[in-house]
């Protein structure tokens, strides 16, 4: 599966396509994502307390499915059945409008057409968001595994972002741990820290 920028969340009905200001696709915080994780895999054995400062360092397109591939060998069969799971809910979609009352069957044959039409955007936007969370998944093993207290970034609105993202990922479900996120100075610049309490 091929990773590309699609663009902001559509919103489609039988008067047209608009898109979600603030919406934005999760293919624009998947780069941060990948950063954090490849900064944060690294031996920890001597010491207890570990922090992560990360320097922004661009990666090419490319190194996405390299890296991700290292953490998970199943992730491209994976991202292929949740993807696959998506087209279904787009039919499943287009099935459901054909059965509203409310409106004419001018504005259903519309409204599915541009659902069709948005039908590759969306998928895409899909792609992205789905590899953006198996990302999440892989950071919060790390941290789990090697039992890191704190991550420090630089404080720009993706590394926000993601690092709110990762903190709804390690406080929800089984094995859950705290965390706080807060913005600090360090050398005259201003920074995040993610604090977790394991």
């Amino acid at each position: 599966m091929k990773i590309k920028y699609a663009g902001p969340r559509p919103i489609i009905s039988q008067h047209g396509i608009f898109y979600k200001n603030g919406k934005e696709d999760k293919y624009n915080y998947l780069m941060t994502a990948l950063e954090l994780l490849h900064a944060i895999d690294h031996n920890y054995k001597d010491r207890k307390f570990y922090s992560t400062y990360i320097s922004r360092k661009q990666l090419k397109e490319k190194q996405f499915h390299t890296i991700l591939q290292r953490y998970d060998a199943d992730l491209e069969t994976e991202v292929e059945q949740e993807v696959q799971r998506y087209e279904k809910q787009i039919e499943d979609e287009l099935k459901h409008i054909q059965t509203l009352k409310n409106i004419s069957q001018i504005e259903k044959d519309v409204w599915c057409e541009n659902i069709k039409l948005m039908s590759s955007y969306r998928i895409q936007r899909a792609i992205n968001k789905i590899y953006y969370f198996h990302t999440i998944d892989d950071i919060k093993k790390i941290i789990k595994k090697q039992h890191i207290k704190e991550i420090d970034t630089p404080f720009t609105e993706h590394f926000w972002h993601v690092l709110q993202t990762v903190q709804g990922a390690l406080e929800s479900g089984k094995n859950s741990v705290h965390t706080e996120l807060k913005e600090e100075t360090f050398k005259n610049s201003m920074i995040m820290k993610l604090y977790i309490r394991h």
